[in-house]
């Protein structure tokens, strides 16, 4: 069976495997279970481009500049696509399209495509301020520092985002307010027939932190905050970004028609 890609991808804790799986429960989507690697991560399941832990440390890699990939760089090449595919076959179910979840996919959306031509991105955020509180146990670094790690993330993201032919932003705060539209959202994007699948029931993680507190802020946090619509406080405010590209005019507007919900 012929197979698409669907690449997700976000900062650690910012929702890249609720994101997941409500793209598995859609027919015709399949995605990685019970892989023995950190949250099914499919970068831990390939040979071809060399990762462990340091590669995706949070709240670090994205001032790694080895960690950022792109169309003409050493892994654009025809074995690497052959050796990521023979390497993720045995993880994947048989169907049309897999969705593929790592945290580092924020950065290798411009490879992805070049490899895999008619892949798609799902592009996951989530406050700033929440991250770094939802991070800070695996870190050392301080808030302002994770934080800095959110904007220079985001903003290689956004950057590369325009090169990309087909990618939906997901916030976090969206998905939480209303799943049944990020599945509809991810249905659309995808072009695939209505199903009778309910959405998960999510609950709202940035509850769990106080988000009122003064928040350090970097210039490149402040530009990819603007962006993506986050204020101080926790605010979250309209999407400034475009929320979806699509080659396809009938696909575009059919994501746009339920996303982003209106919260």
């Amino acid at each position: 069976m012929r197979h698409r890609y669907l690449f997700i991808g976000g900062l650690h804790r910012s929702g890249t495997s609720l994101a997941s799986r409500i793209a598995a429960s859609i027919d015709g989507i399949g995605a990685i279970e019970n892989a023995p690697v950190p949250e099914n991560e499919g970068v831990y399941l390939q040979g071809a481009i060399p990762h462990d832990a340091l590669s995706g440390t949070p709240g670090a890699f994205a001032f790694d500049p080895d960690q950022h990939h792109i169309e003409g760089g050493p892994y654009d090449r025809l074995e690497v696509r052959t050796r990521i595919e023979a390497d993720w076959a045995p993880w994947f179910p048989q169907t049309p399209w897999r969705v593929e979840k790592s945290p580092v996919n924020l950065l290798r959306s411009r490879l992805y495509q070049q490899l895999f031509p008619l892949s798609q991105f799902v592009i996951v955020t989530r406050h700033p301020l929440a991250v770094a509180r939802a991070t800070e146990k695996w870190s050392d670094l301080n808030e302002a520092d994770l934080v800095a790690h959110w904007g220079q993330a985001y903003r290689l993201a956004l950057s590369d985002a325009q090169r990309l032919h087909a990618r939906v932003i997901l916030r976090y705060e969206d998905i939480v307010a209303d799943p049944g539209a990020a599945l509809g959202a991810l249905r659309a994007f995808c072009d695939r027939p209505d199903g009778a699948v309910a959405p998960e029931p999510v609950r709202d993680g940035n509850a769990d932190y106080d988000l009122r507190a003064t928040m350090p802020c970097s210039d490149s946090a402040r530009a990819a905050m603007a962006a993506l619509g986050y204020g101080p406080d926790g605010a979250v405010l309209p999407l400034v970004t475009e929320a979806v590209t699509h080659p396809l005019r009938r696909v575009r507007e059919a994501v746009a028609a339920v996303w982003p919900p209106r919260i």
